[in-house]
């Protein structure tokens, strides 16, 4: 029940990220759905205890997603992706390592940076390895829709 309750609040921080950056409101549903669905990953494969895994994974699905949704309504990428990706993003991570670092506790400010660094980091390598796969591959998907 939690689980999905985390899934809904995706969904809507998701779709309310979309309306910032002025995302076509045809495209929220989109947005949101993929948003959802990375955070669902995200939550399914962190008990399993490698944050970096999760966070990584969970960004290889988002891209995927993203890069099929665009080649079928015809639009840019960065529309889904960057709006999809806004739930995986370390943000809480970053505002508590600084917080650390006010108070004078070097040891948390280090722990809470490392794993910061470390979503950041498998955020970039999933981007990375999804946009290195050729977009044959996505425009495939559109043709056998046709």
């Amino acid at each position: 029940m939690i689980l999905l309750k985390e899934c809904i609040m995706a969904f809507i921080g998701t779709v309310a990220f979309a309306l910032l950056f002025s995302v076509p409101k045809q495209y929220f549903p989109w947005c949101g759905a993929i948003g959802a669905a990375g955070w669902l990953v995200y939550r399914l494969i962190l008990p399993m205890g490698n944050r970096m895994a999760a966070a990584f994974l969970a960004t290889v699905l988002v891209i995927i997603l993203s890069r099929l949704i665009a080649v079928r309504k015809r639009c840019p990428v960065t529309i889904f992706m960057v709006a999809g990706l806004f739930p995986l993003v370390p943000g809480v991570g970053i505002y508590w390592t600084i917080y650390e670092l006010v108070m004078e506790n070097m040891e948390g400010a280090l722990i809470r940076g490392t794993a910061a660094l470390q979503d950041a980091i498998a955020i970039v390598l999933g981007i990375i390895f999804v946009f290195e796969l050729p977009q044959k591959l996505f425009s495939i998907a559109r043709s056998r829709k046709q």
